[in-house]
């Protein structure tokens, strides 16, 4: 049989929340589905978890009662991709999505934090965030202490991006409610 003729086994969305029902991955595995691949999340080392811990209760604080805020938990954009963003911000819905994910016409903000996997984050997930129709989502550099915007979703991506730094504030365009100020993010 010629390579060209093995078909790959992409996992949709279902057949992944099935495995891990099912402990295929250790019990804390960190892994994604990105593509109907399933992938391995970097390891949280401090300053990341630090960073993690200052958004949530920026996010906690100014949007309790006005919208849904989940940290590391999936976000199912397709059939096929269902990645844990740090931090989304999604409609409130009176269950609180007790009975499956947040979709991506459900979620108003991702937040990815980067310090290992800036670069995975701006590449390959901001892209698909915008493909999917999310309105906005912000890429968060700790080492740089820098936050990318990205908004004007669309099939290929977003297709504007601002840097905010140390003493800029950042309103979030589909949660107008969300105002973080930059130096809030960062020991």
């Amino acid at each position: 049989m010629a390579e060209t003729d093995v078909q790959s086994h992409l996992v949709t969305v279902d057949e992944f929340a099935r495995m891990s029902q099912g402990g295929v991955f250790a019990e804390h595995a960190r892994v994604e589905l990105i593509d109907g691949e399933i992938r391995e999340m970097t390891p949280i080392g401090p300053l990341h978890a630090v960073v993690v811990s200052l958004l949530a209760e920026q996010l906690v604080t100014r949007l309790t009662g006005k919208a849904y805020v989940s940290i590391q938990n999936p976000v199912r954009l397709d059939r096929h991709n269902e990645p844990q963003p740090d931090a989304a911000v999604a409609r409130r819905r009176l269950d609180s999505y007790a009975a499956r994910h947040p979709g991506a016409d459900d979620v108003l903000l991702v937040i990815e934090v980067g310090d290992s996997s800036l670069r995975y984050d701006r590449v390959v997930k901001a892209p698909r965030y915008g493909k999917a129709g999310i309105p906005e989502t912000w890429l968060v550099d700790p080492a740089a202490e820098t936050v990318a915007v990205h908004t004007g979703p669309g099939r290929d991506g977003y297709a504007h991006r601002q840097v905010r730094r140390r003493g800029d504030a950042i309103t979030a365009t589909a949660v107008p409610a969300l105002t973080v100020q930059v130096d809030a993010l960062f020991p």
